[in-house]
């Protein structure tokens, strides 16, 4: 880590900003009192109020035009997509001082083993420009970073190694389901089914710390590689903490991981799936990394109580599109509790 300078009225150009990260960080930003400019194609929604947007396809040659002639102080993207990443390097590393890149603990090799920090092996990266499923993802994470490594150098890039995020606004379903299922139970006797896996971590980052910070740390001049994760808990633990956020008193039934997998629930998100839920010993450090130097650099994180809390409050405000994303329908749920109960 690298401390160089301090900027309280910063140029920040976001790739990206209409999204649910990427729109977080441009709000933070501007709270901060810098001047933003959000580039997207806007198909995610629209740049926050007192932004200036800038309409573009990262996919498109051109497509920095407007920006390039700028001089930046701050330059975050949020891209899974390699080409994007290293176009994007080309057309403002000599006008950007400090890149900021939000990547992701799926970089990493191993799994297996809590608590590994920054130096643990990662992925090869993805060999193309373009990340054609989510099952490169890591991969395609690992080559963004190796693109903003080779244009900016160490000194003037920012690496933030992003755990599982979560709060308000998670339409991916994973901080928001456990308050929601422990506020609304599908059995009449108010009974929750949840997975019973001894000895599995958890790590939930609020969207809002993790916005904070990375405006924070271009504030420091920081740079670097870095983990950035929520305080690491027991599944258990997580679980008890949005019982007692949804209010729940009904019953809790435990399933191992086996009978789970044997009556077809996925871990971790997608349809039938519980989300939180990871099969050990195999995944057992995948979402206990160790985050301590971020904390040293600045990361604070607030309580898992007030995130869940929060997470509650804007999930019942919520407009449905379609199904979730993760998690189990109240069909689903009442016939595996009934299952579990005839067993």
């Amino acid at each position: 880590m690298e401390r160089r300078w301090v900027s309280w009225n910063m140029r920040i150009l976001i790739l990206g900003g209409t999204a649910w990260l990427g729109n977080t960080l441009a709000t933070t930003a501007l709270h901060h009192g810098h001047a933003v400019t959000c580039l997207a194609r806007g198909e995610s929604g629209d740049a926050p109020a007192g932004i200036r947007f800038v309409r573009a396809d990262r996919d498109l040659a051109g497509a920095y035009a407007q920006v390039a002639g700028v001089d930046w102080d701050l330059v975050v993207d949020v891209s899974r997509q390699p080409g994007q990443v290293a176009s994007a390097v080309a057309a403002l590393r000599n006008r950007a001082a400090l890149y900021t890149f939000v990547s992701s603990g799926n970089v990493y090799a191993g799994t297996g083993a809590p608590g590994q920090d920054e130096s643990a092996a990662v992925l090869r990266p993805l060999a193309g420009d373009v990340m054609e499923s989510m099952d490169t993802y890591g991969e395609a994470k690992v080559a963004c970073e190796e693109h903003v490594l080779a244009g900016f150098g160490a000194d003037r890039s920012l690496i933030v190694r992003s755990g599982l995020i979560g709060g308000p606004g998670d339409v991916f379903d994973r901080s928001g389901y456990w308050p929601v299922r422990f506020s609304q139970p599908a059995a009449e006797d108010g009974s929750v089914l949840v997975p019973d896996v001894p000895g599995l971590l958890t790590q939930l980052i609020d969207v809002r710390d993790l916005a904070e910070w990375i405006v924070d740390a271009a504030e420091d001049g920081t740079s670097g590689v870095f983990n950035a994760t929520g305080e690491t808990l027991s599944l258990a633990e997580h679980l008890a903490v949005a019982r007692g956020v949804a209010g729940h008193t009904g019953p809790i039934v435990g399933a191992g991981a086996e009978w789970l997998l044997d009556h077809d629930v996925r871990p971790w998100s997608g349809a039938r799936s519980l989300p939180l839920w990871l099969p050990l010993p195999d995944y057992a450090g995948f979402n206990a990394r160790d985050s301590s130097a971020a904390r040293t650099a600045g990361l604070t994180t607030r309580p898992l109580a007030e995130t869940l809390a929060d997470t509650l409050r804007w999930e019942r405000l919520r407009v449905w599109t379609g199904p979730r994303r993760a998690g189990l329908t109240d069909a689903d749920e009442a016939a595996l509790l009934a299952q579990l109960a005839a067993r």
